[in-house]
């Protein structure tokens, strides 16, 4: 999956034993855990920034859960997930986390002869296929939501996270605010207890699955329905328009979000109003200490993250992600200043140090 971004950060599959690069008297290396939802982009943006700079960014795609668990264990020099922790969490361990990228998650299938966007679908609906409620193409409520398709009288296979994911995270969100049903059996967690289907590690392993598995239906970050020329549905937002994922929509979706009012950027972007918003929209957020064990590797984070900012939108955009508004960057930017410190107390971020595009 995804072979094209092989190349631009390094994976080590089976361990997860990193080398500080505080080690070094020069920042060579910067070491990240996380979210696969932002993977395809953090490569794309890990590998321009080498060539300029000569910094490698290590970065392990091992899911949000896992993510937030290296940070916490101080294995890493930035955590990523796309469940934002909660404010009284990141005090409890000294973290502050920030907003970095925007993109949706979709609803992908595999259905042979069926293009992507001729299937409809509402949030119920879709609930009630991942409660296994709903388990044939050819059920009534798929086809009365479809009369100009003619679909199979196939089996459903669902196709979810094994792991504990952002993605997965921000899906359930989106159900469990439109399901009654997926509210009070399932909930929203970055991993929950699925009612049917089989377990995908990663998006790629959800992708995977899916491009196997005939009648299947997973989710994943878009850029990699993309990526994989997956099947994806429209969706009935909340404004009962079906619309399909793009940028344009997913931008819809973050338009109204008001992340000055968010205590430490919590803040959810699902079933947002609004004719063209795409309802399963999310933000992808990095986590970092307050207190910097390394100075020098922490600065080497923000001026990485700094220079994705303010040169990565193109990037950004051409994979189909939202990058954060200019003004949610100066927000980001005074925040670091203001909340990362060494030891002696000195910030490990100045606005001198930002480089505008």
């Amino acid at each position: 999956m995804l072979k094209q971004f092989a190349s631009s950060v390094a994976v080590v599959a089976l361990s997860l034993s990193f080398v500080s690069s505080a080690n070094a008297a020069d920042v060579t290396q910067i070491n990240g855990a996380g979210a696969t939802f932002p993977y395809p982009i953090y490569a794309k943006w890990a590998s321009a920034y080498q060539k300029e700079t000569g910094i490698k960014l290590n970065y392990q795609s091992i899911g949000s859960g896992g993510g937030i668990k290296q940070i916490k264990k101080k294995t890493v020099d930035f955590g990523a997930s796309d469940a934002p922790m909660k404010p009284e969490e990141l005090d409890k361990y000294g973290m502050i986390q920030w907003p970095q990228i925007m993109g949706g998650v979709v609803p992908v299938v595999n259905l042979p002869g069926i293009e992507s966007g001729k299937i409809h679908l509402d949030g119920k609906t879709l609930a009630d296929i991942f409660l296994g409620r709903i388990t044939k193409w050819n059920d009534k409520r798929i086809t009365a939501l479809n009369p100009n398709v003619k679909l199979p009288d196939h089996k459903i296979t669902v196709v979810h996270r094994s792991d504990g994911s952002g993605t997965t995270f921000i899906f359930t969100n989106y159900l469990n605010k439109v399901s009654k049903a997926w509210a009070d059996k399932v909930g929203n967690a970055k991993a929950v207890s699925w009612p049917a289907g089989v377990g995908g590690k990663g998006n790629e392993g959800v992708a995977s699955y899916v491009s196997r598995i005939g009648g299947s239906i997973g989710y994943v970050e878009y850029a990699y329905a993309l990526q994989n020329k997956m099947t994806y549905t429209l969706l009935r937002n909340k404004d009962g328009k079906y619309v399909a994922p793009t940028a344009e929509n997913f931008q819809a979706a973050a338009a109204g979000a008001e992340w000055g009012k968010a205590k430490n950027y919590y803040l959810i972007l699902t079933d947002q109003p609004g004719e063209k918003s795409w309802p399963i929209t999310g933000a992808s957020f990095i986590i970092v200490y307050k207190q910097a064990q390394h100075p020098d590797s922490a600065r080497a984070v923000l001026k990485f993250f700094d220079w994705a900012y303010h040169h990565g939108g193109e990037m950004a955009n051409k994979l189909d992600y939202v990058p954060m508004p200019a003004k949610v960057v100066n927000m980001v930017e005074n925040t670091w200043t203001k909340s990362i410190h060494t030891a002696s107390g000195e910030p490990v971020w100045t606005s001198k140090m930002v480089v505008q595009k």
